[in-house]
């Protein structure tokens, strides 16, 4: 033990100021050079280096379980909660109005021999029908058997072939839905075949309600034939809407809220104001986003540009900017304005789509929050509604430009933890080696200081062990 002190004792009083300049100054430097890899690579990609190594690759090592992997279940009563946590973290989303592939995008095939939407966008869709229209229980039903493959296929034909070879074993409700989307050539024939779905649908699900609770094999397929149903019945009320009959439109939605109020992945909520407001009832387009425009739910710029469409239609027609700047605002005017800036905030690409600054095309699939898609899926279905309130184009080209951003910033995304611990790692020891090359010798005093606190536990614990072990003992292990 004396000899181990006796060396630990020579190392310290060996070291020169030089060593801990050159010490902490490489500290500094390694810390620096973390910095900037982990601020690239934050500005890239997002998120953290060291924080993805440790989730991705370090955590299964150690039996965790990767949070990232995205659950197999669908949604149910009893999972209503954990599930709509999960649908709020999600970044990319099914655009509620999509339009119909048969119907609608091919015209646009049909017309410029190219396709409109992305392959990214298209297999996307591909695994939510996998994920809504599909169970582990198919391969019992053959017409569900074939099915299931059809989802996966990339060939349009080929999936609209597997439909019809699955209606030959039997009406099945699933492949009506694939036909309306992809075959109907027209709203009003892909109207025909979802009637026919739902008639198959409505039996599957009393089926599958019956027999829910004998095991989590039916309990699965319930969930199907849930989500089949309510997809069914949805795109059922779209098609009213696009053939002019918005009131039925407007019911229907109203009724598949309150029959499964807790689907929310589905967004129904925003196809019922786009039908309200195109009917121009804001009493009731005032009162849904009193439901759903709400702190614990999800945003999206349906909801934030149809309240700052409402604050704005009781202002703009009388709104001026010369009699503004005179007078000042209003309280009417600056409640309009606020709810335009928070629109804004949310999704600063809208107002150049609203006021035609940038041309349309058709909205994809799939839209990203607060992003470029999001901004044409809204304006593509909604710019009619902003042109039908008199001014409010007029109010919102004057006040959009206050708060416009390339990149919103709502909410402000912030650093990840090892950012923050490596740049104060790196300003520290910047620091310990600035203060060590002007004060030298007072710093060398304070390093040997800290250095005997931090060995002091131990030989705290070297001095016990000592007196435990036989001293001849002692010896022989301090000679190995």
């Amino acid at each position: 033990m004396d000899f181990l002190r006796a060396d630990i004792s020579m190392f310290l009083n060996t070291l020169t100021p030089k060593f801990y300049v050159a010490l902490t100054g490489t500290s500094s430097l390694i810390s620096g050079l973390i910095l900037i890899f982990e601020w690239w690579y934050f500005r890239k990609y997002g998120t953290s280096f060291i924080e993805q190594v440790s989730v991705s690759h370090l955590r299964p090592l150690l039996g965790g379980v990767d949070s990232s992997s995205p659950s197999n279940s669908n949604t149910s009563n009893g999972e209503a909660d954990s599930n709509r946590q999960s649908v709020s973290e999600c970044k990319v989303w099914r655009n509620p109005l999509n339009l119909f592939r048969g119907a609608e995008y091919n015209r646009y095939t049909w017309v410029t021999g190219r396709e409109p939407l992305t392959y990214y966008d298209m297999n996307l869709s591909a695994q939510d029908h996998q994920t809504f229209f599909t169970c582990d229980s198919d391969h019992l039903r053959p017409a569900d058997a074939i099915m299931q493959k059809a989802w996966r296929e990339r060939n349009p034909q080929a999936r609209i072939s597997a439909a019809h070879e699955a209606l030959e074993l039997e009406d099945c409700a699933t492949a009506y839905i694939l036909l309306a989307e992809e075959e109907a050539t027209t709203i009003m024939e892909a109207e025909r075949l979802f009637k026919q779905a739902l008639k198959a649908g409505e039996g599957c699900y009393r089926r599958s309600q019956q027999l829910q609770h004998h095991g989590t094999q039916y309990e699965a397929q319930h969930r199907r034939d849930t989500n089949v149903l309510v997809y069914i019945k949805r795109r059922l009320a779209m098609c009213s809407r696009k053939l002019g009959r918005t009131r039925e439109a407007v019911k229907m939605m109203r009724d598949l809220m309150k029959e499964f109020p807790l689907l929310s992945m589905f967004n129904i909520h925003e196809n019922l104001l786009e039908s309200l407001l195109e009917l121009q009832n804001y009493a009731d387009v005032q009162a849904v986003l009193a439901k759903y425009d709400d702190i614990s739910l999800p945003k999206s710029a349906t909801i934030c540009y149809t309240a700052a469409l409402l604050k704005a239609r009781a202002v703009s027609d009388k709104f001026s900017p010369e009699a503004a700047s005179r007078r000042g605002l209003s309280t009417a005017e600056m409640n309009a304005v606020e709810a335009i800036h928070r629109a804004v905030e949310f999704n600063p690409h809208v107002p150049k789509y609203l006021l035609e600054m940038k041309s349309l095309i058709l909205p994809p699939e799939h839209i990203l929050k607060r992003g470029d898609s999001e901004a044409i899926a809204y304006a593509f279905f909604h710019l009619q509604h902003w042109k039908r309130v008199e001014g409010a184009l007029n109010l919102l080209h004057c006040t959009w430009e206050g708060m416009f951003h390339e990149v919103s910033v709502y909410p402000k995304k912030e650093l990840p933890f090892f950012i923050l611990f490596t740049a104060g790692l790196c300003s520290f020891t910047a620091m310990l080696a600035l203060l060590t090359h002007q004060f030298p010798e007072l710093m060398g005093v304070f390093a040997k200081a800290f250095l005997s606190t931090l060995f002091a536990p131990l030989n705290f614990i070297m001095e016990k062990v000592e007196s435990i072990l036989p001293s001849s003992l002692w010896h022989q292990l301090t000679r190995i």
